[in-house]
């Protein structure tokens, strides 16, 4: 979801939000190696800043505040190239990202980041592409590109994660990000869990979500969760010793955000918030705690 776009004479300037899985349950393999999910995602302040500006030529993409390898591999870099490639134009814009959202913590930023690229040089050259296009392209990028162009803060995704139902937004609340001093790999995370499901011979099955159930926080707790929680934990309990002191500070929701490693807590007010900030000093002080709300 883009919450912001500004233009300023040959400038375009864009805020590209993270995002926390309310719910997350990952369902059969396909034969492509895929896998089938559901998840309801809910955008957060915690974001990204993109600034896009004419060049002469190419692709020159500089990026701040995090070292995520040559700029060819970023997806901002890659969503260039493909907008360029569709809309038939000559590469030639400048492009500053500005990294706020911690990478590789299931939030995620770099999904967020591609949308955002997109929407901008759409926007800087003039809109030659319509919104279908866009979401096309967004969607050949990555599974969670597709939300952050669905034009609301809250939508339940299947699939592949490309497919997506806009839901009214939740009332915003206070939240907390919590961010251990380590990543947790996608792969590693989908072998984890098939390991675990293979011992126990458990097929999962999706679930009928009613409309109440995702009108409020109250029936958004009652159907939270996330599969890669119980294997997570399990090689990480410093990360369940987290969650639960997000909960004993009085979150509503507290989960694994994505494969991790990330986790956040959904909570009633800032001083519950707070106290959670001051919970996990306590008790985890090699967390990193990022104070945001729900959009």
């Amino acid at each position: 979801m883009i919450r912001s776009v500004a233009t300023s004479g040959d400038v375009v300037r864009l805020r590209a939000p993270a995002k926390i899985d309310l719910r997350l349950r990952i369902l059969a393999r396909e034969t492509t190696g895929y896998h089938q999910l559901e998840t309801i995602f809910c955008a957060i302040d915690l974001a990204d800043a993109l600034e896009l500006r004419p060049a002469d030529s190419g692709i020159d993409l500089v990026v701040e505040g995090a070292e995520l390898g040559p700029p060819e591999g970023n997806l901002v870099h890659r969503a260039a190239r493909a907008f360029f490639d569709v809309a038939g134009i000559e590469p030639a814009v400048a492009i500053r990202l500005e990294k706020r959202i911690p990478a590789g913590a299931g939030l995620g930023g770099g999904s967020s980041d591609a949308a955002s690229a997109l929407v901008g040089l759409n926007r800087l050259f003039g809109d030659p592409l319509d919104s279908d296009t866009i979401r096309r392209l967004g969607a050949d990028l990555g599974s969670d590109v597709p939300f952050f162009l669905c034009g609301s803060p809250l939508a339940l995704a299947w699939g592949r994660g490309e497919r997506l139902y806009a839901l009214p937004g939740l009332p915003q609340a206070p939240a907390l990000v919590v961010v251990p001093p380590f990543g947790i790999s996608t792969a590693e995370a989908y072998a984890a869990l098939a390991d675990r499901r293979a011992a126990a011979h458990s097929t999962p099955q999706p679930v009928v979500l009613s409309p109440d159930s995702v009108g409020g926080w109250t029936g958004i707790a009652e159907i939270s969760g996330n599969d890669f929680e119980a294997p997570t934990f399990e090689r990480y309990p410093g990360l369940r010793e987290a969650r639960n002191a997000l909960l004993d500070a009085g979150a509503i929701v507290a989960h694994l955000s994505g494969s991790g490693s990330a986790l956040f807590g959904v909570f009633p007010d800032v001083e519950a918030r707070d106290a959670a900030v001051a919970l996990l000093r306590d008790r985890a002080p090699e967390l990193r705690t990022i104070p945001t709300k729900t959009l």
